[in-house]
């Protein structure tokens, strides 16, 4: 009775050493899909940071090329001013276009991309029926032009 008994223990031994080991596996497999999970998060974390950069550059660039056409148009304003005639009806004309070409490149300058989508959309709050007016009538123009 004593083998049998000793055969059960050394079989019960070996289950246990078979379990252990299965739950080492386990453990490590579960540390190995806890360090892919963490590696796959850091990287998304990582491709969200890189894409978010290039967007504010991107941003940036625009406001940049937004504030240089604005200075372009003020210089053009000057120099219809000073090339056209000073005086008479076409005097007149002329000092209307400069200065409206000045103003308009000020606004560029100083509002950028930015601050004229946030002028359109509280113009577009404050009067929405002609907005969406506007919005059908351009959309109509440009499917007559898209169709020719």
């Amino acid at each position: 009775m004593s083998t049998t008994t000793s055969k059960k223990d050394q079989a019960q031994d070996h289950m246990d050493k078979a379990k252990d080991a299965a739950g080492g596996i386990g453990e490590k497999v579960k540390d190995a899909a806890s360090h892919v999970g963490q590696a796959a998060g850091s990287a998304a974390s990582a491709v969200g940071h890189a894409a978010g950069n290039v967007a504010t550059t991107i941003g940036h660039k625009a406001e940049d090329v937004t504030a240089s056409a604005g200075r372009g148009m003020q210089n053009l304003g000057e120099k219809v001013r000073e090339k056209g005639p000073e005086s008479g009806f076409l005097g007149s004309v002329t000092e209307k276009v400069a200065g409206g070409m000045e103003s308009a490149g000020k606004y560029l300058e100083d509002k950028n991309l930015s601050g004229m989508a946030e002028d359109i959309t509280g113009m577009i709050r404050r009067n929405p029926i002609p907005a969406l007016l506007i919005g059908i009538g351009l959309g109509f123009l440009l499917a007559r032009t898209m169709r020719s």
